[in-house]
């Protein structure tokens, strides 16, 4: 049960900067932030973490200018012979569709998969461009992001859930600290990311059994469960300055230590 919080074409310094926690079960495979050749030789370079058992990824980067996230939306029931939604993100990168080409695509082909939420993006072109198979309404399948601070969660991009709202009021207060600063990504993770607090029942969504919704209201996620310890993975800083480079932090658990791993790069061919 993912959560990000990110800024979109209305900050001095960063085009794109963005904050997401990733949850999952800790005993989940899973590939650290690394560099790695999709389609074989000669293939798109991307950047990101992977899910070692589907091969997907939730967050990654191009140096084409292109990057692109997801989250999964809290429904009752999954179907386990779906496509894996991970692979949307890496199918975006890999493509040479603009991002409302490619989600208008993904349209055709939503009922292949459980609920999700894609945000796909061009620096290029400043297009951003929100996608989901489990709109509020029919029309609203499709919508280009538009410029400010945005959430993104288990629910339809920007609802107000409480835990939306906490992770967004730090996300903005950290930026207004720094003003037209550059901001620190490490501790832009701890400080933001790291909120355990959770909301009263009367405030949960109503979709889980209470005592789970519960335990999944905090920004950051820690629970044993009959399946396994379940919680935040990792947390992921994206920034991509207005020269065209692009910083990509992440800072995962492994064997119950944090370990922080950092890497940049400059878009090519940046206009």
């Amino acid at each position: 049960m993912c959560i990000g919080a990110f800024i979109w074409q209305a900050h001095p310094i960063y085009p794109f900067l963005l904050v997401l926690n990733r949850d999952e079960y800790h005993d989940r495979l899973t590939i650290p932030l690394e560099w790695w050749e999709q389609g074989g030789g000669g293939g798109v370079e991307i950047l990101g973490g992977r899910d070692g058992v589907a091969g997907g990824t939730w967050l990654a980067s191009s140096k084409h200018g292109k990057l692109a996230f997801l989250t999964n939306v809290r429904e009752l029931h999954s179907l386990p012979n779906l496509k894996s939604r991970g692979h949307l993100p890496v199918r975006f990168l890999e493509s040479e569709k603009d991002p409302m080409m490619f989600a208008e695509d993904v349209f055709k082909e939503a009922d292949q998969y459980n609920g999700f939420n894609l945000i796909v993006a061009d620096i290029y072109s400043k297009s951003m461009v929100y996608v989901t198979n489990r709109p509020k309404h029919d029309t609203n399948f499709i919508k280009p992001v538009s410029p400010g601070i945005h959430v993104l969660t288990n629910a339809n991009l920007d609802t107000p859930w409480p835990k939306a709202q906490r992770v967004k009021q730090h996300f903005t207060n950290f930026l207004n600290m720094y003003a037209n600063d550059e901001c620190p990504i490490g501790e832009m993770s701890e400080k933001i990311m790291r909120d355990t607090i959770k909301d009263e029942k009367e405030m949960l969504p109503g979709i889980f059994p209470p005592e789970w919704e519960h335990q999944l209201s905090s920004i950051y996620v820690d629970i044993e469960t009959p399946k396994g310890h379940y919680g935040t993975r990792s947390t992921s800083v994206v920034s991509v300055k207005t020269s065209g480079e692009v910083t990509f932090f992440e800072t995962r658990l492994e064997s119950s230590l944090w370990k922080d791993k950092t890497m940049s790069y400059m878009i090519e061919n940046i206009k």
